[in-house]
């Protein structure tokens, strides 16, 4: 732009130092008043050619040439508010500039008619393995986090996937995998890390533990209350100290499952929001439907009530009617059907995709192995999906074999095509809050990596989703769980492509660790 001004700008010198610019005061070539309109002339020229050259755009072989344009997409971003056409500005892995206006770059990728997002994050992703992640990122995912389950060591698996990763990547110190490490053996019951409780110096052992994955960079502490029956109400409060104590959030997978007393999923909530509470931690209750089942719209409230009175809790849930486990879990023990108020056909085996009976069900449960639970009301899964405190996440599984839950596939999309387009359950702009926002910022007072995502500002992480909001629907199924979504055409992480064109693109790593700060004198 700043050449074609600087081009009209010399053809008016030219014309002015010929005498041949059209003005109506000439009268003589040696006139005063021509003289001195000559010389305003050239001021005015000169101001034009100076303004021109310092407000161009940045071009080729300028030292801040873009790396790429997404050129005239709708972009929305949940914290400003923005919904608007706009071109975005990307280089060196950072959105650089918004604008309405025009931009040069290396690269102009043309986004018209497509929702430009900020890329979406799952903070409960058990799949954290390249083939899991290659239909997480058809599904819009950029960050996947794996905080309920968590690990241990932290330090091993976070080296363990450096460099090949497809997309951003974390994960809590898990005090089930902390349990594993510190009770070992067999109980009448089943493995001693579940069934048996620990003693005072395991407890402290345990604590320990948990300490040094925090130190090593976990993003918080991972708790699976509900598979570990016999670790005591002693044992999850002093874990919620060692949280606390860190200024780390505890993920939590409630005690029950239940709809009657005791037992119930209400008597697990009080447990988790008692432990807060007294300790000060703040928490995250998972897949509260799955869950709370028909109790869930009173733990919904349960929750804003604890909010309104000063406890950081939230929570989050998959758009499902069905849920997903090994059926040596705990919550299968004896009693079961009654706390469920379901049967045996209401559980799918994963491996076969048939409906069990009692006597498949003993036989498998000697087994182990996955199993889908269709229990889950889908009125409940709307109320849970449009309540302002619920976050979107998948809970999805390493897929074996292309089986699992369809939810590690399809999450995402589900909620944008079936839930927000075709059901109305919520908007497409509060659907992208509960998808990018609510995650980012549930994190980020902690982890400073957060701040840059979950959004689409200036200075942001070129984490970015861009889809077809008339299209993009999931494809996985209970059949079928290992189909990519569908309508998800561009998917950058860190500013780089790993799907474009509604392709994966197989070799690309770019990936990042999201790591609490660890001390480099360890």
């Amino acid at each position: 732009m700043h050449k074609a001004v600087s081009l009209l700008t010399a053809q008016i010198l030219r014309k002015i130092e010929f005498g041949d610019y059209p003005m109506s005061t000439r009268q003589k070539p040696d006139s005063i008043w021509i003289l001195m309109s000559r010389q305003w002339l050239y001021v005015v020229c000169f101001i034009i050619l100076l303004v021109a050259r310092t407000s161009a755009q940045p071009t080729l072989d300028s030292p801040g040439e873009l790396d790429l344009i997404l050129q005239g997409g709708r972009v929305m971003d949940p914290e400003s508010g923005l919904d608007a056409v706009r071109d975005i500005g990307i280089r060196g892995g950072r959105i650089v500039e918004i604008s309405s206006q025009s931009m040069m770059g290396r690269r102009t990728v043309n986004v018209s008619g497509l929702v430009v997002s900020p890329g979406f994050i799952d903070l409960h992703a058990h799949g954290q393995d390249l083939p899991s992640s290659a239909l997480q990122v058809q599904d819009g995912v950029t960050t996947a986090l794996e905080l309920e389950g968590g690990t241990f060591p932290v330090d091993d698996w976070y080296k363990a996937r450096e460099g090949r990763s497809r997309i951003n990547y974390g994960t809590s110190v898990g005090h089930g995998a902390v349990r594993r490490t510190v009770l070992r053996g067999e109980t009448s019951q089943g493995p001693a890390w579940s069934y048996q409780e620990a003693t005072q110096d395991e407890l402290e052992t345990m604590e320990t533990m948990i300490q040094r994955g925090l130190e090593e960079g976990a993003l918080g502490v991972g708790f699976s209350i509900g598979i570990t029956p016999r670790a005591s109400r002693e044992e999850i409060l002093r874990v919620f100290h060692v949280g606390k104590n860190n200024n780390a959030t505890t993920f939590a997978h409630i005690r029950f499952l239940g709809q009657l007393e005791p037992g119930s999923s209400v008597e697990a909530l009080q447990e988790v929001i008692a432990n807060a509470a007294i300790s000060g931690s703040s928490v995250h209750v998972v897949h509260i439907s799955s869950m709370g089942l028909n109790q869930t719209p009173l733990l919904l409230k349960m929750l804003t009530d604890a909010r309104a009175n000063g406890i950081d809790i939230s929570t989050e849930i998959y758009p499902y009617t069905a849920a997903s486990t090994n059926l040596k879990s705990p919550m299968f023990d004896p009693g079961w059907r009654t706390s469920f108020q379901a049967d045996y056909n209401d559980i799918e085996w994963v491996e076969t995709g048939e409906r069990l009976t009692e006597e498949t069900f003993e036989s498998y449960r000697e087994q182990g192995g996955m199993i889908i639970s269709h229990i889950i009301p889908e009125e409940i899964v709307k109320t849970a999906l449009a309540h302002p405190l619920v976050m979107i996440a998948s809970d999805g599984s390493t897929f074996i074999d292309g089986r699992a839950h369809p939810r590690g596939a399809g999450t995402f999309s589900r909620v944008l095509g079936y839930y927000v387009r075709e059901q109305q359950t919520l908007t497409l702009m509060d659907a992208l809050r509960k998808m990018t926002l609510m995650p980012a910022q549930r994190l980020e007072t902690i982890i400073p990596q957060m701040q840059k995502k979950g959004r689409i500002t200036i200075g942001a992480d070129a984490d970015i989703t861009i889809f077809d909001p008339g299209l993009i629907i999931d494809r996985a199924t209970f059949a079928e769980p290992a189909r990519a979504s569908y309508g998800i055409v561009h998917v950058l992480v860190g500013g780089e492509f790993v799907v474009q064109e509604s392709q994966l693109l197989e070799d690309t790593r770019p990936g990042k660790a999201i790591r609490r700060a660890v001390d480099s004198e360890r």
